[in-house]
């Protein structure tokens, strides 16, 4: 347990840092103590070593704060950014790529397969493709396959 007269030096030495740092909140001066893994000390971790360690905070802000002529700001510590980890384990394939599968995948007659390289369409974009080809006066079996499956699904819905 901390003694008052630590408490006191330690609530001196943090009014003297934010002054010093013309800082408006005593959170502020957390940029400018330094951590070992790099990067500046979280707020909740200053707090902690007020309770704990009172001696070594006080120690790190008389190092980097009040003893130096210019405190320094220490850069944040890198992060990766979110969303950016790329799943190492998944294919990437580009869209020749799968271009090329759905080719061969008609020339194999593999019907499941042609179903999952096929880009996913609505029933509006399925209908305007079969107007087009009509009008052209042509076929597509698999085109007309898929509107009937969109519309079997609707009315399930």
């Amino acid at each position: 347990m901390m003694s008052t007269q630590e408490t006191l030096q330690i609530d001196e030495v943090i009014a003297q840092a934010v002054k010093k740092i013309e800082a408006t909140r005593e959170n502020d001066i957390c940029r400018y103590l330094p951590m070992p893994s790099g990067g500046y000390i979280h707020h909740f971790t200053m707090r902690k070593m007020r309770l704990e360690d009172p001696v070594k905070l006080r120690e790190m802000i008389e190092q980097h704060i009040l003893r130096t002529n210019k405190p320094i700001s220490v850069a944040p510590k890198p992060r990766a950014a979110r969303g950016s980890r790329k799943r190492r384990d998944q294919l990437q394939f580009t869209k020749t790529d799968i271009e090329t599968m759905l080719n061969l995948a008609r020339s194999a007659g593999n019907k499941e397969m042609i179903r999952k390289l096929m880009p996913k369409k609505d029933l509006r974009t399925v209908k305007r493709e079969l107007i087009v080809l009509i009008r052209h006066g042509q076929v597509d079996n698999e085109l007309w396959q898929l509107y009937s499956e969109l519309v079997f699904q609707m009315t399930q819905a």
